[in-house]
């Protein structure tokens, strides 16, 4: 998954929150590993639906956006100077101006939540949109994430889809990376095990539940012969995947997941585990687009 060949950039969404100010500090070390040059974006827009009758109101908010995006600019050469950084200020919603810039990058980085929005709010509508959307991979960071970690381990959660076969071998990378561990962990429930009139007949549990595993444990053999020098683990457990997922993540230094697995609700943007793991989950979050 290497850009080094065509320089793609490592794309952040900055908008001054102390989510964005996270995701800054964890795009300049992707940029750093990958020895790619970085893109600073802030979107910018008049945020009422008439237009201001002076056009020096629009101006006025065109120079405090540009000082914005100088500011994530310089705060990143602060974090590594090695660094290539550029700014990019764009005027449309930050969504659209993230998913645009995104074709031209190796990477997207963004906080779980910008600037605006109610206090409690978790994962704010761009940590959505433009995982569900992005040509390539995204990870949101939390602004309450800890530094400091002793050891980096990265969790990856497997379904079987493309999607998360893609997930297994950006975990791996990013394992390789920063010297650290993969843990591959699929959460298996018993379909029979259904209550009521849902419940499905003739189901052999433990036969399914074998298969399954076989599955897991044979989609887990291929990507790890590319990368021999990251230690891997795997873990086939009796768990619904939001749940096992969620658990499995406590304390890692980063968890991957593909945007879409089995079972997606029709209209849903992401699959029921990612989306879980976007709101629960305290640690950063890639997630990996279906591979074309």
């Amino acid at each position: 998954m290497s850009d080094q060949g065509n320089r793609r950039s490592i794309l952040v969404g900055y908008d001054e929150s102390p989510g964005s100010e996270q995701a800054l500090r964890w795009a300049v070390e992707e940029a750093r590993l990958r020895r790619l040059p970085m893109l600073v974006c802030h979107a910018w827009q008049w945020p009422y639906p008439l237009r201001p009758i002076s056009e020096q109101v629009l101006v006025h908010l065109e120079d405090i956006a540009t000082n914005v995006v100088h500011n994530g600019v310089d705060h990143a050469r602060g974090f590594d100077a090695r660094v290539e950084v550029r700014p990019l200020l764009a005027k449309g919603p930050v969504s659209a101006v993230l998913l645009d810039a995104a074709h031209e990058a190796a990477l997207v980085v963004l906080g779980s939540r910008g600037v605006g929005g109610f206090e409690d709010l978790r994962v704010g509508s761009a940590a959505v949109q433009v995982p569900a959307y992005s040509v390539r991979p995204v990870i949101v960071v939390r602004p309450e994430e800890p530094a400091g970690q002793s050891s980096v381990r990265v969790v990856v959660g497997i379904d079987g889809s493309p999607a998360s076969q893609a997930a297994f071998a950006f975990a791996l990378e990013e394992a390789a990376l920063r010297g650290g561990t993969v843990r591959a962990i699929c959460g298996w429930w018993d379909p029979g095990a259904l209550p009521g009139p849902d419940q499905l007949p003739f189901v052999d549990a433990a036969a399914m539940r074998a298969g399954a595993e076989a599955r897991f444990q044979q989609v887990m053999s291929v990507p790890t012969a590319r990368y021999p020098d990251v230690p891997v683990t795997t873990d086939f457990v009796d768990e619904r995947p939001p749940r096992a997922i969620v658990e499995a993540a406590k304390g890692a230094s980063l968890l991957v997941l593909g945007g879409h697995g089995p079972g997606v609700r029709s209209g849903a943007l992401l699959g029921v585990v990612t989306q879980a793991a976007l709101s629960e989950v305290h640690c950063p979050v890639a997630v990996i687009p279906f591979p074309n």
